[in-house]
This record gives structure tokens, C-alpha cells and sequence, in this order.
């Protein structure tokens, strides 16, 4: 297969020349190949016999056993008994740490592969798939971002939008409408801001700053990094952005309530929250999805009779009140069918692209999923008024009618297609409800499709880029056999010989995320602009939560790596090894037991091993070596240093311009590298006393190609 000789160059050093670096700058990544297998998986049966003398006894002894094992079965985790194969693959325990920590972490913390070895390499990888190791430092960290906590209704009545917030003030004569966008702007924004905050409301650019700051506060600190990396896994897998403004206030209860706490279970239980999230439906516009021709159906006719009805019934509701119910039932006419999620659902979360399904099943689909909702969530604004109604009317009431409330989510059966539906072959009888659109996911979710298109995708971001077909098939035999459970999922690539073949060692590209967050894992460094960091990897070409297409970033190298990113990657490793990022601060001496080296060389050596820990670095230390001495690398850390602030705080910066008035800013005039995260003042951080040639030698590593890959 493999006959004819060529070099083939990586996308890092396609780039580097491109960019015209030093050749001495670029790696060559050498793969090895294992063929290796055996059966890893061994299952420890336990089992315990008893004999009795007395009858009595016996009866006693076992009545108590069963009640016993019955409780403590109930609660006990389940847990896969399994040996990693790495020896099998020529790799030490340490190398094999290391490999596990690429893997599934954001990059090791000094001293943190010793841990894992000390812990025991299968007890660790437990640790992680419980994920319930304590985070005392982190809640700490966090205890300060008030909207962690909040619900959706309570982020929609304390964040509204700034169109919403205009009308807010012309209904309540504070601006006059005949003035908008007419009178001088600074007053114009001044007597808004005045008004949030006589009302305690707050611009939605504080709620991402938090959200932002939030994600990687948890990335560089969290024991449970698994849990994080997945969190960040599954969320681009089912993506929402912050560029659709209508879905973007609730993407931070999306990502804490539907995602986190669901990424070690089913991919049923995944997708149905995803489904009926506000972010999702929103975003792929489900929410104002309805049967064609929704308000003169049969079935909506008989509904609002029984509404009717009902209103009648209750002593306490006028004859207004019946009448305006009935009204806001009905769907807005022209609102009609919507196939977004339909066909997102089935190409990028379930199928995938060749998963065997058409546009007839699209449409279809999409039908199945009419009516489901958002229930309304804000005090302010027309939604409100439907609140009121369903108030009015009574939920149990609405109940018996076919709607489903269910927190956020709302099914309004008005707007659902009754008809008779057919997808994939299966037939969904006609007024089948919200329950016809739970069995289509189920369906989807348990397709063989969907096993093989999952399986690759954890695979290619856990693995390789092009992980072995042998691992995917077992992979995907672990998805159906039980029950879409991700966490045997994960448990079969980890266990599998495919997983620690030397093809795969360091074989992935960080992406700006895991780039900048690993650089703040292995140098320790304490965070308290954790936003700056987030400008960098936007300046690196990942701006986080604001991916616009619904598939979510790539997770192949070839996406990161092109001419102008290994500039930003190297500019990245020079500002924060020198502390030229704002709020961020390191200790280069303490890394290396205090000990500073005698020379740029000795330094090049010792914080190599320190910073790429079980790596074979006698080809990355003699290509950088030469670039010590660069006079050019001064420049750079200075360009680095005046371009570190790039990002814009939120896409829809006009909409907080016009909130963020001088009666909300805290100064305009202070430096924006002695502000919090929150916007206010604080004394600069004091940095760590670091030698010029340190910084530089560790900003040549974090930056050369090397450290680039995991």
C-alpha cells in the first residue's frame, strides 16, 4: 500500500515556510507503527457462599442479604475493571502518564505525571469518569460571577437585550421614540444607562465576560479535566453561538444545565436536553416551527373549544379573558414549517452526512418536531402577555389539552402537525403529540449511523486525525450494545491497543484553547484576567462561543495550523513566559526548584523536559537552539505586548454601546491593563522577578512547533 517514497510536509511545516521561519523551526513528526493486539478487558467476578447450620438462621441471614445488595447495588457507580495495554506498545508508565494527560486533560501541571503514575494509571482514568474529585480552589475562583447561578428567566429579566431595553424606556417616557438615534449619542447613551440602573438591570457584555471567564477559569483549574474536556467536546458537537442574538443569552445555562452535567451518559439523555433547550431552539429556529395552515386545522378548532370550556367554568375569569386566551392560541399565520434542526439533527448530531436519510425525511422530521418551544421566560416585552394567558387559563389545564411544560421547554400543541408522518421508514400515527417527537430522537440516537458517526468523531478528538477503523468498529459495537452509554464508550478507546500505538503519540495539534490553557497548566501561573487570556486564543483564531455555523469548530490540525497562526502561537509564547499579559503571572525560577540556569543553553535543556515532560527532545533542542540569540525575538515580544487586548468584548457591540453610558463605565479614563474582568480598577498584579533570558528561552518553547502538538 504504502510503495512509493515521499516527504510528506505537516500543515506546521507548510505554514513555517509560508511564514518564512527559520527551516530549524520545523519538526518533522515521525509516526511509528504497532501492530500489537490483545485482550486487555478482564472482568473480576466475585462471588460469596455461606452455609448455615440453622434453617432459622439461614432464612434471617439472607432476607438481610438480599435487602442489602439491593441497596447498595442501587447505589454503586458502574465501574469497568480494565488494564491499559500500553506496556504492549513499548511504552514506560511514565510515557504512558503522559499520554493519558494529553489526552484527557488540558495539558499537565508540574509534578502532575508522577501523581498519575503514583495513583495508578486505571485508578486515575476512574477518578476522572467519576468525576468527583473536590474543587475547593476553583469554587473559590468562581465564587465571585454572580450569573453561574442564575436561571434563564432570571439571565432574560436582569440582561435584556438592548432593543428591549429602548422600548423598556419609551413605554415608561424616560426617552422619547421621536429622539431616537437623533439626539446627541453620549446623552442618548447616558439616560439608558441611568435607567438600568434605576431598574437593576445590567448589559448582556457582563454576562459573557462571566461565562468566558468562567470556561477558562475551569480549563487551568479543575481537578476533574476530564469532565471539562468533554464539557467542551460535546458543546461544539451540538454548537450554539453568541452571534445569533436571539439564542445567545441563554447559552450559559445551556452549556452548565443541558451539556455539563450529561457528558458521561447516554447520548439519548444528550440529545433529547439539547432538543428542548431555549439555546437550541433558538438558534436553529425550532422554536417558531408549526404545521402548515396551523390555525384552521380540526383539531386546533376543538382545542380552543375546550379552552373555552374551561374558562367558563372558572367563576373568576371574565368574558375578556376567555376571549383573549383563545386568541393568543393560535399560531402567528405565516410562521410555517422551519427545517433547520431537522436537518442539523440528523447531519451533524445523530446520522452524520452519509447517515442514509433524505430531504423527505428532513421534512418529515421536521414536522414530527412542530410545536416544540420555548415557554416564556421574560417579565418584560410581548412574551410576557402569553405567560399571562397560560396563567389565566391554568397549566393543568393546558395539560389535559396535549401541552407539555417542562422548565424552559414548552410543547404548544396549537402549533403541532397532526398528521400521519413517515421517517427513515418508521411510521408515526397521526396525533401522536409531543411524545412522536421523544420517539423520533430515540430512533436517531439509537441508529447504526449514529454509532459510527459519534464512535469517529470521539475518536479523531481523543486519538488522531485519522484514527484506525479497527478502534472505531469496536468503538461502535460498545455504542449499541450499551445503549449509546459514552462512558463505555470511552472506555473501550482507552482500553484498546489502537489507543497507545506510537502513531498516535502527540499526533494532535492543540487548538488556541488548548494551546493557551496548557501554557498556563505547565508554567503554574496564577489568573486574575483570565479574559486577556480569552483575546489571545480569539487573536489565535478561536473565538470561543462565537463559532457562527452550526458544526462547531474543526478538530483536525490542518484547521489551526496556517501561515499567520504560528506567528500569533509564537507571539502568545513570548508575552506570557516575558508577563506580558495582563493579569497573568508566572514563576519561572520555582518551576526548576528555584534554581535559575547558567546559560540560555542549560535553560533550553531544563525547562524542555520541564515543559514537554516524556518526549524525545534532541531534534527540537537542536533546532532551537539557533534561535536563542535572535535579535529579532526581542521585537517580537514587544509586538506581542502591543497587540495582546484584539478581541472585541461581544459581537453586538453596538447593542451595549448604546447601554453602556458614563453613568454605568467605571472610568473611562484608566488603563484597561490595570482593570478586573469586571470592568473596575484594580492594583496591577505584581509580577514575579523573571530573567530576561528565561523569558525568552520558555517563550521560544511554548511557541515552537514541538509544543504545539499533544
Amino acid at each position: 500500500m504504502f510503495e512509493s517514497k515521499e516527504i510528506v510536509l505537516s500543515p506546521i511545516a507548510r505554514a513555517a515556510i509560508r511564514t518564512s521561519l527559520p527551516l530549524k523551526f520545523i519538526l518533522n513528526f515521525n509516526q511509528y507503527r504497532l501492530s500489537d493486539e490483545y485482550n486487555l478487558v478482564r472482568l473480576n467476578l466475585v462471588t460469596m457462599q455461606t452455609a448455615f447450620k440453622s434453617s432459622y438462621k439461614f432464612i434471617l441471614v439472607l432476607v438481610i442479604g438480599v435487602l442489602l445488595s439491593s441497596f447498595f447495588t442501587g447505589n454503586k457507580p458502574e465501574v469497568a475493571t480494565v488494564k491499559f495495554p500500553y506496556k504492549k506498545a513499548g511504552l514506560s508508565q511514565q510515557q504512558a502518564a503522559a499520554h493519558l494527560l494529553s489526552r484527557f486533560t488540558y495539558g499537565p501541571t508540574p509534578g502532575q505525571i508522577g501523581e498519575v503514575v503514583n495513583t495508578g494509571l486505571e485508578k486515575w482514568f476512574d477518578q476522572q469518569l467519576a468525576a468527583a474529585l473536590p474543587d475547593d480552589s476553583l469554587d473559590q475562583k468562581l465564587a465571585g460571577y454572580e450569573t453561574l447561578k442564575m436561571t434563564n428567566s432570571e439571565i432574560v429579566n436582569k440582561f435584556p437585550r438592548a432593543p428591549q431595553v429602548l422600548r423598556m424606556a419609551i413605554k415608561e417616557g424616560v426617552i422619547d421614540k421621536d429622539s431616537v438615534n437623533k439626539s446627541d449619542k453620549k446623552e442618548y447613551r447616558n439616560q439608558l444607562a441611568a435607567y438600568m440602573l434605576q431598574k437593576g438591570l445590567k448589559p448582556q457584555q457582563e454576562l459573557y465576560r462571566q461565562f468566558i471567564n468562567q470556561k477558562i477559569l475551569r480549563a487551568a483549574y479543575t481537578n476533574n479535566q476530564l469532565q471539562e474536556v468533554l464539557t467542551d467536546f460535546w458543546f461544539n458537537h451540538f454548537n450554539v453561538s453568541l452571534t445569533k442574538n436571539d439564542c445567545a443569552e441563554f447559552i450559559p445555562a445551556y452549556e452548565r444545565d443541558i451539556i455539563r452535567p450529561n457528558v458521561f451518559g447516554k447520548f439519548e439523555d444528550l440529545l433529547l436536553a439539547t432538543a428542548k433547550s431555549p439555546a437550541m431552539l433558538f438558534y436553529l429556529d425550532n422554536f417558531s416551527s408549526s404545521a402548515e395552515n396551523a390555525d384552521a386545522r380540526p383539531a386546533n378548532r376543538l382545542m380552543r373549544q375546550k379552552v373555552a370550556a374551561t374558562l367558563n367554568e372558572r367563576k373568576d375569569t371574565s368574558s375578556g379573558d376567555m376571549q383573549m386566551a383563545i386568541k393568543a392560541l393560535p399560531v402567528k399565520r405565516g410562521a410555517g414549517l422551519n427545517e433547520n434542526y431537522a436537518r442539523e439533527v440528523m447531519e451533524l448530531h445523530t446520522l452524520g452526512v452519509d447517515g442514509g436519510y433524505t430531504q423527505q425525511d428532513v421534512t418529515q422530521a421536521a414536522k414530527v418536531l412542530t410545536g416544540w418551544t420555548i415557554f416564556p421566560l421574560s417579565d418584560y416585552g410581548n412574551s410576557n402577555a402569553i405567560k399571562k394567558i397560560i396563567e389565566r387559563v391554568g397549566e393543568d389545564k393546558l395539560a389535559e389539552h396535549g401541552f407539555v411544560h417542562q422548565g424552559d421547554f414548552l410543547f404548544a400543541v396549537n402549533r403541532h402537525d397532526a398528521e400521519e408522518k413517515t421517517v427513515l421508514g418508521k411510521q408515526f400515527a397521526a396525533n401522536g403529540g409531543y411524545e412522536e417527537g421523544v420517539q423520533l430522537l430515540h430512533m436517531l440516537a439509537h441508529h447504526l449511523s449514529t454509532a459510527k458517526f459519534i464512535s469517529q468523531k470521539i475518536a479523531v478528538r481523543f486519538v488522531s486525525d485519522n484514527p484506525p477503523q479497527s478502534l472505531i468498529d469496536k468503538m461502535v459495537k460498545t455504542f449499541m450494545d450499551k445503549d449509546g452509554n459514552t462512558k463505555q464508550v470511552l472506555i473501550t478507546m482507552v482500553s484498546s491497543p489502537e489507543f497507545w500505538q506510537k502513531e498516535t503519540l502527540r499526533e494532535k495539534t492543540k487548538s488556541p484553547f488548548e494551546l493557551t490553557i496548557s501554557a498556563v497548566r505547565s508554567l503554574n501561573a496564577d489568573i486574575k484576567q483570565p479574559y486577556q487570556l480569552y483575546n489571545w486564543v480569539s487573536k489565535m483564531g478561536q473565538k470561543m462561543y462565537y463559532y457562527q455555523a452550526p458544526t462547531g469548530f474543526p478538530d483536525k490540525g490542518q484547521y489551526w495550523i496556517n501561515t499567520g497562526s504560528l506567528l500569533n502561537r509564537m507571539n502568545f509564547g513570548l508575552a506570557i513566559a516575558s508577563q506580558r499579559i495582563p493579569g497573568v503571572s508566572i514563576d519561572l525560577i520555582a518551576l526548576n526548584n528555584h534554581h535559575e540556569p547558567e546559560s540560555a543553553e542549560a535553560a533550553l535543556l531544563t525547562y524542555s523536559k520541564i515543559l514537554m515532560p516524556e518526549r524525545n527532545l534532541e531534534q527540537t533542542i537542536k533546532r532551537l537552539t539557533p534561535l536563542l540569540n535572535d535579535p529579532e525575538l526581542i521585537k517580537k515580544v514587544d509586538e506581542a505586548a502591543g497587540k495582546a487586548v484584539v478581541a472585541p468584548a461581544v459581537n453586538n457591540d453596538a447593542n451595549n454601546d448604546v447601554m453602556m453610558g458614563d453613568a454605568m463605565k467605571p472610568n473611562n479614563k484608566i488603563n484597561k491593563r490595570t482593570q478586573t474582568d469586571n470592568g473596575y480598577p484594580s492594583a496591577p498584579t505584581p509580577a514575579k522577578s523573571n530573567s530576561p533570558m528565561l523569558s525568552q528561552v520558555v517563550g521560544i518553547i511554548i511557541g515552537s512547533p514541538e509544543y504545539q502538538r499533544r
